[in-house]
């Protein structure tokens, strides 16, 4: 045949499954969430029986004379990992995830969560607990004001609610004469009583110096300079946060499982630097080090956690003096301490922006630590491909072996997050993390979703990747492949200088909007040096701060199908400078490079969707990631993850490319006028 019979040929065989339509979608099966519709009520194992715990509650609400209590799942530092001694949303109604509004009125109770949870709130509340499908402050605030008569009080604890939130329930109760009120005791904690986990006592600890960007006093320095640059003339910058404070010292704890942070306050101001902590965790090294500037303007006192409220009050009676807070990491209790004309209030500390640009030094490390950490990652997909076949391993046996690849790694600290080991229709929730109760067997039949990260000395990672090891449908190939062109297409974009994470989020999602598909979580986050997987204010959010050369965000488009698999494909990039053929501006463009370097699954691409571009992009990923993790394998004499890498990150073909060039349009074209002269 000649060169074109051959070609229609080709796409004749492939026409059928790209023209496979959709199929309906399926519901998650009823035996592993709540029915509160049947007598009894059919509640799975997996949930939390709350009866007690609300019936103590609302006789404490009695006893303060309030009608509703708002029990957030933050912590006083408004975290969004939390220790176990304040997961009180948990407590109370046995719903574990990270995002949530608990609100118990004296014959109800509510929980507020977005869509990434609304499956796995079914599967750990008893039917005390009504799930309102909305995680909006705005939409709390609306359903008090129609359960609740007007003029009723409304408890909450100031130091779990931040400035922004307690502005939005002032606001939704303006017009009536409902009362939302501070109090001064947490009333979940009293529930809990003694059976409180108690504060955490381990040592808080000095990264090496070789760990570390520059040295805290640089830091503290550059904010200092701030301080005094800034037009309002502060005097004092009050942080709260605790990755902001963790960061400036260059220390690093354990009070959270998985974030290496501690309980800290800091007030830094021109002449004095105080640091609220529990002095006895602090070794003699550590507070020589902190201290070995004094007198002076880089002299850091130690007091106590407990003084840091009455110390700021203290500081906020002075004349003259002004107080520059972060909005996004102080509570209302903090807030409340501090006149109002002596408050600079912006959405982020000078700390918190300064430490969301990785200078060179940073940039390095993190890099380093992605490319140790694909090591992990591909062994334990070499893993699984030989494994899975055999039935011999399920979503907690894979989450566990995966952790133990990353801890042999000398420079890591155990994983950045709850490991998601997902397979199947777990892998339909975002944000599933599997146990012994819900754990599947992984098979060669389903999608299995791994979303997993390691905290190294030099860095935190984050990467998800989707698997199939048998025969995907169809549908499931095209689905994968329109995540992995949203991947792709929002890393190799090029942006002008500043531009918000906002305004470009959707091209993550336009290859699956043109199918009338979509995912319900964010496109991406930052992520930080041995510190937050999450590392606000950088990624794709409305509240998200402009992009700048020197940051690092993940990129994560995904799809679920309820009932059936999910998929998600995440990898860190980093902000860089782009080459443009034109640069009129005085700034140059920016764009993305990938720092996770993990082939995607080749059985899941569909290549008649990919674009030339998106192909060729692929090759030149690949083609880094042997130039980057061959070598680390080798040194480590991994020789079957090194071949099992070398076959996944072989290049598209030129076929491939010449198909995807012409496209199908091109293709039909093609093929209808061969057909019309034969």
């Amino acid at each position: 045949m000649n060169y074109f019979s051959c070609i229609l040929g080709f796409w004749i065989i492939l026409l059928p499954s790209h023209a496979t339509g959709y199929p309906k979608r399926r519901t998650s099966g009823s035996e592993d969430i709540r029915n509160c519709t049947v007598t009894p009520p059919h509640l799975p194992p997996t949930v939390t029986n709350t009866s007690e715990r609300l019936s103590a509650l609302r006789q404490l609400m009695h006893t303060h004379n309030i009608t509703v209590y708002i029990i957030p799942s933050t912590d006083a530092h408004l975290s969004e990992y939390i220790a176990e001694r304040d997961k009180r949303l948990s407590l109370m109604s046995g719903f574990t995830g990270s995002l949530g509004i608990g609100v118990v009125t004296l014959q109800k109770a509510v929980l507020f969560t977005d869509s990434r949870y609304w499956t796995q709130a079914e599967r750990q509340m008893d039917c005390n607990w009504e799930l309102q499908k909305s995680g909006s402050i705005t939409s709390v605030g609306e359903w008090i004001l129609k359960e609740v008569p007007a003029g009723e009080k409304i408890g909450l604890d100031p130091y779990l609610v931040s400035i922004d939130d307690w502005q939005i329930y002032n606001q939704a109760f303006r017009d009536s004469n409902t009362i939302p009120t501070p109090l001064d005791v947490n009333l979940v904690d009293q529930v809990w009583s003694t059976q409180r986990p108690p504060p955490p006592t381990s040592e808080i600890y000095q990264l090496p110096d070789n760990f570390t960007g520059s040295t805290w006093q640089e830091k503290v320095s550059k904010i200092l300079e701030q301080m005094e640059n800034h037009i309002k003339k502060p005097t004092a910058v009050l942080l709260s946060g605790l990755e902001e404070i963790a960061w400036l010292f260059n220390l690093r704890g354990d009070d959270i499982p998985y974030t290496p942070v501690f309980y800290a306050y800091t007030l830094v101001t021109k002449g004095n630097i105080s640091l609220f902590v529990g002095e006895h965790r602090l070794s003699e090294k550590t507070i020589q080090s902190l201290t070995a500037q004094c007198p002076g303007s880089l002299c850091i006192q130690v007091e106590s956690y407990d003084h840091a409220g009455a110390a700021v009050a203290s500081y906020a009676q002075q004349d003259g003096v002004r107080i520059w807070i972060g909005t996004q990491y102080t509570t209302l209790g903090l807030y409340q301490r501090i006149p109002q004309e002596k408050l600079l209030e912006e959405n982020y500390s000078p700390a918190m922006l300064t430490k969301a640009v990785k200078n060179s030094r940073e940039q390095e490390m993190l890099q380093a630590a992605h490319v140790r950490d694909a090591v992990a990652v591909i062994r334990y997909l070499v893993w699984l491909e030989k494994n899975v076949p055999t039935g011999s391993v399920d979503e907690v046996s894979g989450a566990h072996y995966v952790d133990q690849l990353r801890r042999e790694d000398q420079f890591c600290h155990g994983p950045s997050f709850e490991t998601i080991s997902a397979s199947g229709l777990n892998a339909a929730l975002a944000h599933y993390s599997p146990s012994n109760v819900t754990s599947r067997t992984l098979s060669v039949g389903e999608m299995y979703l791994l979303d997993s990260g390691g905290q190294y000395l030099d860095g935190t990672t984050d990467i998800t990747r989707t698997v199939h090891l048998g025969e995907p449908t169809p549908f499931q190939k095209e689905a994968y492949t329109r995540v992995l062109m949203g991947n792709i297409d929002l890393s190799r974009l090029i942006f002008p200088y500043e531009t918000s994470g906002r305004m470009v989020e959707a091209i993550a999602r336009q290859a699956l909007w043109e199918v009338g598909l979509n995912y319900g979580h964010g496109t991406g986050h930052g992520i930080g040096n041995f510190l937050s997987v999450h590392e606000w204010p950088v990624g794709f959010q409305s509240d998200n701060i402009p992009m700048e050369k020197g940051m690092f965000t993940s990129i994560e488009p995904g799809y679920y199908r309820d009932g059936e698999f999910g998929i998600r494909l995440e990898d860190v990039v980093l902000v860089v400078e782009a080459k443009t053929k034109y640069q009129e501006s005085e700034t140059p463009y920016l764009t993305f490079k990938v720092i996770s370097l993990v082939p995607y699954d080749r059985n899941l691409i569909d290549v008649k969707l990919l674009s030339q571009e998106q192909i060729q992009y692929l090759n030149s990923y690949y083609e880094t990631i042997r130039k980057l993790v061959g070598p680390e394998l080798k040194r480590r004499q991994l020789h079957e993850e090194y071949s099992w890498l070398q076959e996944y990150t072989k290049p598209f073909s030129d076929a491939t490319l010449m198909a995807a060039s012409l496209g199908t349009l091109a293709m039909s074209t093609l093929a209808s006028t061969l057909l019309t002269g034969m």
